[in-house]
This record gives C-alpha cells, structure tokens and sequence, in this order.
C-alpha cells in the first residue's frame, strides 16, 4: 500500500460545537459535511456523545444520506450509541473508550481488559456490515489485542505524537512505526488520529505509509480559520497524497 491510500476523513464535531455555542443552525452542519467532500474529504466523521453537545444523533440521521464518500462515526459503545449507528448504518465504526465528561478522547482502549466486551461488540456490528476500527495507543500489545477482538482495523491515538514531533520527530514516530507495523502483521487495516495538522502529518504519512486513514477535526476547523475551508481541505490532503 501507498501512500494514494491515506484517505483524509474530516470530523466536524467542531463545526457543531460553533453552531451549539451560538443556538440555531448556523453554521450549518449538514451542508458542511457536504461541502467538506465537495472540498475533496474521502470521508466524513462526527463523534455524538450523550450529552451532544457538539453532534447530536439527530446530526447523525441527517448526515448519513448526504454522505457520498465514507462516514465514519466514532464513540463509546454504550447501549444508545450502538443502537443510532446501527439504525444509520455508517461505513465504520470507531470505538472510543470516552467517559461521558470526557473534553475529547485522551486514551486508547485496554484491548486486554476489555476483550470480552469490545469482541461483543465488534460482532454486533459486524452483523450489520458496518466496518469496526478500535482506538487504541501506540503500543503493539493493544494492537495485537484489538486484532483479537475482531475488529477491522485499529486507529491509533496519535496526541503523543504530536506532542513530542516538535522536539524530536524520530523519537515521537519510532512508537506509531512499531505499533503499526504489528497492526500489519495482524492483517488490520490502520487509522490515525487526534492532533494531526499541517506541521506534522506529511511525516507521519512517510513514516508509515500504509495508514488507510486519517481523522482531523479541530486543526482543520482552526486553520480554516485563516485560510477559508476549500484551502484548508486542500492542503491537508496535499500532505497525505505525497506518493
């Protein structure tokens, strides 16, 4: 696989969270996930938590016919999460270990722990042909250990990469290459994502050029601040098609 692989799916949580700050329906977040793929997104994904406050499943049942490329929805699979993605039936599901209060997803699954419950879950959705990719840290156990849950593919949370890449980028990919590498020996497809953004992702993608898939939200909305969200959307996906 090249890197013409790595599809940029656009999350726009945070174009809901602006619309929720606000009340009423502006911006509009059904037309934003449209024109995000008119744009050039390969994928749309939104993350509703229970207390929706940015997506609301309401935003979900809207969304999902006007997606033409992939939607992708991600969350803690408890029983009213499950039963909305199997009633909209996305391309894939992501599963996040959030709390309810949680600001954003700031850990990967425990695939150990949890392996009786995310295989449960992994095969509820399976049943329904909804691809499943589990959240997990850069570390080749959890990996391996998602792969026995039966999932898909894994999306690897990539803060501390980002964290670290201004410092030293060869120290902050060495872990993601290693954790990748055992997602492919399990024969898992690999998603990225969670503080991605222009500095950081091209060599990310270089460094691992089979990822399948890369989730950005928050950075793109920030940057499109500036440079409008046609400019924006095209200069991410200038750093993933870099093969």
């Amino acid at each position: 696989m090249n890197g013409e692989m790595t599809r940029l799916s656009v999350n726009i949580n945070k174009i809901a969270t602006i619309r929720n700050a606000r009340g009423g329906n502006m911006p509009n977040v059904a037309k934003a996930a449209v024109d995000c793929e008119r744009f050039g997104a390969e994928g749309i994904t939104v993350h509703p938590r229970p207390d929706e406050r940015h997506i609301r499943y309401s935003d979900v049942r809207e969304i999902k016919p006007l997606v033409t490329t992939e939607f992708n929805i991600e969350g803690n699979p408890i029983p009213s999460f499950m039963d909305l993605v199997i009633e909209t039936l996305p391309h894939q599901v992501t599963l996040v270990p959030d709390a309810e209060n949680a600001i954003t997803s700031n850990a990967g699954w425990d695939t150990i722990a949890n392996r009786s419950f995310l295989t449960e879950v992994c095969a509820e959705f399976r049943r329904h042909g909804i691809r499943t990719s589990i959240f997990v840290g850069a570390d080749p156990a959890m990996v391996e250990g998602a792969a026995l849950c039966g999932c898909d593919r894994v999306e690897l949370f990539t803060e501390p990469y980002a964290d670290l890449f201004p410092k030293d980028r060869d120290a902050a990919v060495a872990p993601f290459v290693k954790a990748a590498e055992m997602a492919r020996e399990c024969g898992l497809g690999l998603n990225a994502g969670h503080d991605l953004n222009l500095d950081n992702l091209e060599f990310f993608i270089r460094s691992i050029p089979w990822t399948d898939e890369v989730s950005i939200g928050h950075a793109i909305v920030c940057d499109a601040l500036y440079m409008g969200l046609e400019q924006t959307i095209k200069a991410y996906l200038s750093k993933v098609k870099i093969f």
